[in-house]
């Protein structure tokens, strides 16, 4: 409840209704209200300075300090809001490097297998060419040791038949191969030989 309906309630009961006295007579009343409610001037006077007094302290004291705190406490939410939002923006982009990072090495590692990949099937085919070559190279040689092996042996077997033949031909006949005879029979025996042989 405020005073101005209690200053008015008691302006009624002193009937006060004329407007001329209203004007003139309304402070008269205003101070005899507060005097019946115990309001004395002075007193309200020391009243409003302690107010005012004690409000200053308040706010200079007491309010002022907790506005000056709530304000740094506001700016520090604030940088660590805006903090929090750079650290996204920054954990986002090391995210990105990330992955770019990942999927370059990734593709270094693909790369390099491919690379392994080609260098051995190069490697076994050349492996593979040097192993057909000596296998031919031995093969040659292998036939033109035979070969050799074969005409050595041809050779052997025509001086053995041939010596054979002119054993055989002495004792048949009974009688001493002059060396003409001997030469005679043995290349006939070879030629026989060669012809059989081919």
């Amino acid at each position: 409840m405020t005073i101005l309906p209690v200053i008015l309630a008691a302006a009624t009961e002193h009937g006060i209704e004329d407007s001329a006295q209203v004007d003139g007579g309304i402070l008269d009343t205003i101070f005899k209200i507060l005097h019946d409610f115990g309001v004395e001037g002075p007193f309200l006077l020391s009243q409003i300075i302690s107010f005012c007094v004690v409000a200053f302290v308040l706010y200079k004291f007491a309010f002022k300090p907790v506005l000056v705190t709530i304000d740094e406490r506001q700016t520090k939410i604030a940088d660590g809001l805006r903090y929090a939002e750079e650290m996204q923006v920054k954990l986002a982009e090391a995210e990105s490097q990330h992955k770019e990072i990942v999927q370059k090495a990734s593709l270094e590692a693909q790369q390099i297998v491919n690379d392994a990949r080609a260098i051995a099937e190069e490697r076994i085919t050349k492996s593979s060419q040097e192993a057909s070559s000596r296998a031919a190279e031995i093969m040659t040689k292998s036939e033109q040791q035979i070969e050799l092996d074969r005409k050595k042996m041809l050779a052997e077997a025509r001086s053995e038949i041939a010596r054979l033949v002119v054993a055989t031909t002495s004792k048949v006949l009974a009688k001493e191969l002059s060396s003409d005879d001997k030469s005679r029979f043995t290349e006939s025996a070879s030629a026989s030989l060669v012809d059989s042989s081919n």
